[in-house]
């Protein structure tokens, strides 16, 4: 009999050494070197690095031509050498070109030599946002879509060199929705704050299908660019659809950010398919939160968001607690991926696809 209860023993301690080599913890988290893919750091005070410090983060800070204008570009380009400059070790960041201009002759020599210029002095990436395909016009007011001819010369140079480009193409499909019928808090909140974004309101404009379909025949144009899919690349609202596309473009890869309320929503209702997702495209998703500073919050504040955003995210990733959310009204559980894939996520990914923090 103590030798059946000693054998039984050793099974269970052999069980839970297994489990704990297997698995990370929540008391894990500061422990952990982690990155975030997709932040905007537009100021110049360090706020945002000292707590991605005390949370093991290394960051990748973002310019984008949300006001397109070249001087918007620009500023934002300054304060992310800024940042690169006090600590490369922790930041490194990615550059935008702009729309602005785009009618006239020397549009396009600009625009690669100010992508040029900004490759050589360390842009690691290049982000095209969503002014085109739902904002910006050219001079006959025709929509330009990504797939504009036009554009190929700077996605070819970009292929070449092997420079990533970060596409925030279209919305989340909730965009085309009645705010009473979107699936997540966080977009309702959004869009009623920015009905100029809110594309049910705007039936004029290109549908989501639209935004997809252009995309998609950008990157058939495009075979060998690099391309990153910002917030799971307007794809958030079924994995299956994005593994479509993973499976299609062997050169694309996924970020999270700003989307992990449609995560949680998928996971409420099918929690094994999102987790057989995560594990299955391991090397093809990127953490990333779209969190940023522009130096008007208090810092503790900021500070308090940017710490329980990143734990609660990590909480999801590693344990299979239930949990709850304000980004969503249903409760989850979190999907305990194994220690590598959450090491891909959240660090390795960012080495291979950017080539950073190697």
């Amino acid at each position: 009999m103590k030798n059946f209860i000693s054998s039984v023993l050793l099974i269970f301690l052999i069980s839970s050494c297994n489990e704990e080599a297997s698995y990370y913890k929540i008391s894990d988290f500061e422990k952990v070197t982690k990155t975030d893919v997709h932040v905007h750091i537009h100021t110049e005070r360090l706020a945002f690095y000292d707590q991605a410090k005390n949370d093991n983060f290394k960051l990748l800070t973002i310019g984008l031509d949300s006001h397109n204008k070249e001087k918007k570009v620009r500023e934002q380009y300054a304060y992310s050498v800024y940042q690169v400059s006090k600590h490369p070790e922790e930041i490194q960041f990615a550059t935008a070109f702009t729309m602005e201009g785009w009618d006239e002759p020397n549009w396009l020599e600009r625009q690669l030599q100010m992508l040029d210029s900004a490759i050589n002095n360390g842009a690691r990436a290049v982000k095209v946002w969503k002014n085109i395909g739902m904002v910006y016009r050219d001079k006959d007011g025709e929509l330009i879509m990504v797939d504009n001819p036009k554009l190929d010369p700077i996605f070819q140079m970009l292929a070449d060199r092997k420079i990533p480009v970060i596409g925030h193409l279209g919305e989340p499909k909730n965009c085309w929705l009645p705010l009473n019928e979107m699936t997540t808090n966080n977009d309702s909140t959004y869009y009623a704050s920015h009905p100029q974004y809110h594309m049910f309101l705007h039936p004029e404009l290109p549908s989501y299908e639209d935004q997809i379909v252009a995309r998609d025949k950008m990157l058939e144009k495009n075979p060998n660019l690099i391309f990153i899919g910002a917030h799971l690349g307007s794809m958030e609202w079924d994995v299956d659809e994005i593994a479509k596309r993973l499976d299609k473009f062997p050169n694309m890869a996924v970020e999270t950010a700003a989307r992990m309320g449609q995560v949680f929503y998928q996971t409420h209702h099918d929690r094994e398919k999102v987790r057989d997702f995560f594990i299955k495209y391991h090397d093809r998703v990127l953490y990333a939160t779209d969190l940023g500073d522009s130096g008007k919050r208090e810092v503790n504040d900021l500070h308090e968001y940017l710490h329980n955003t990143w734990l609660r995210d990590w909480r999801f990733f590693v344990t299979d607690e239930e949990m709850t959310s304000d980004l969503v009204d249903e409760p989850f559980q979190g999907l305990k991926l194994p220690k590598e894939i959450v090491d891909d996520i959240y660090l390795h990914n960012a080495q291979k696809w950017f080539k950073i923090f190697n």
